[in-house]
């Protein structure tokens, strides 16, 4: 009898699962609205002209791939820190690492609060997206949620949200979407991310922001607003980034993890434990990713450049969600589809069940998740009229 013998198969991850069902799908006409990837109006991943130029310039270098420090790139926590933090508060008060993707970044975060206090209570939104609960139950820390979405209104339950925060104990983690909710598309207005500060630093509560789509919702200023309100307060907090989306550069996992400190002297501690856990999980991060974002940031122009193909990813995804909503309102009259419209970034709740949801993929091989979520970042000109009959057909 050996290790592996009664190892149990692993059910499969939805989302993975979802994408190796449309690959088997024969149908031509077949479209994947499941994976969270933004496409542009070809159908295809971008490469972002800043990110182009960039390379160039690092492969032009002709340095020695040796290995990075063990929290990442110097130049690079330090972008990380001046675009997350701004002029809010002194960066030697922040513990920044680089991390494996904003997925290693969360896996950091969940490691260092059970390693800290084991017993912790982590909320997450009620829906969120699927890997935030595996993250930190994985990592040995109790995981509940706290009510976000409201599925009779079609709006974010904020006083369920504040009532949950209100009864938590003291120490207890919250896992807040900075922007761009996922799965559902419904942010906090500036008046409610105040409210939900107010209850987080009354309770003594950690917050811990995951900002994975920092200006897909308004633009990089308007999107980490709720990080600095934080910020602000002086509590202790984590967040965790991810440039998959922003940059396009999902195979290179470009994420990191900051940690807002009391001093310098509790982030040097900080990050002294962060290091440990980096060298005892993958040793140390990919350079890569990290010189191409840091080149970037650190270059007026080609930030410039960044913020304005953004911008226009941005504007592509809200043309696409107005296309949607107008489409819809034509093929299903009376039907009320201004959702898709007041929703924020790559993914949107369609208010569909899941069984409309695998007539979806069955009878017409348009592929979303079965909790009514899909990528509206995935839509171009050619696939949104078949998008729009099958919803249609399923409403």
């Amino acid at each position: 009898m050996s290790l592996l013998t009664d190892l149990p198969l692993a059910p499969r991850d939805p989302i993975i699962g979802l994408t190796e069902a449309f690959v088997a799908d024969p149908r031509e006409t077949k479209v994947n609205l499941g994976v969270g990837v933004y496409t542009d109006e070809n159908g295809r991943v971008p490469l972002l002209r800043c990110v182009e130029q960039a390379d160039e310039r690092v492969v032009d270098g002709t340095r020695p791939w040796s290995y990075l420090p063990i929290d990442g790139l110097p130049a690079y926590r330090s972008a990380v820190a001046g675009l997350v933090f701004g002029d809010e508060l002194a960066h030697e008060r922040v513990a920044v690492v680089q991390g494996v993707g904003g997925t290693g970044g969360l896996k950091i975060a969940a490691d260092l609060v059970h390693q800290t206090t084991p017993d912790a209570r982590v909320l997450i939104s009620d829906p969120s997206w699927e890997n935030h609960r595996a993250i930190f139950t994985r990592a040995g820390l109790t995981v509940d949620s706290y009510p976000y979405y409201d599925s009779q209104t079609r709006s974010v339950d904020v006083d369920g949200m504040l009532d949950a925060l209100r009864a938590a104990e003291a120490g207890t983690v919250v896992v807040l979407h900075a922007c761009c909710h996922n799965p559902t598309g419904y942010d906090l207005t500036p008046q409610q991310w105040e409210q939900v500060r107010d209850v987080v630093v009354e309770r003594g509560l950690v917050p811990l922001l995951d900002m994975a789509y920092q200006g897909f919702a308004h633009g990089i200023e308007e999107d980490g607003a709720a990080v600095r309100l934080f910020a602000r307060t002086g509590v202790a907090m984590l967040v965790a980034t991810s440039f998959s989306k922003s940059f396009s550069l999902y195979g290179e996992r470009v994420g990191a993890l900051s940690v807002v400190c009391a001093d310098p002297d509790e982030a040097a501690r900080v990050q002294s434990q962060l290091k440990v856990i980096i060298r005892t999980t993958y040793s140390n991060p990919p350079s890569h990713g990290a010189l191409v974002v840091s080149t970037v940031l650190g270059d007026a122009e080609l930030r410039q450049t960044w913020e304005d193909e953004l911008g226009s990813m941005r504007e592509r995804i809200r043309a696409m969600r107005t296309r949607l909503r107008d489409g819809l309102a034509a093929a299903i009259p009376g039907a009320d589809v201004e959702h898709f419209v007041v929703q924020n970034g790559m993914f949107s709740y369609t208010g569909l069940s899941a069984e409309q949801m695998r007539a979806l993929r069955e009878e017409h091989g348009v592929y979303g998740l079965d909790s009514g979520r899909i990528c509206v970042a995935a839509l171009d000109e050619r696939n949104l009229p078949t998008v729009i009959e099958a919803v249609a057909a399923v409403w």
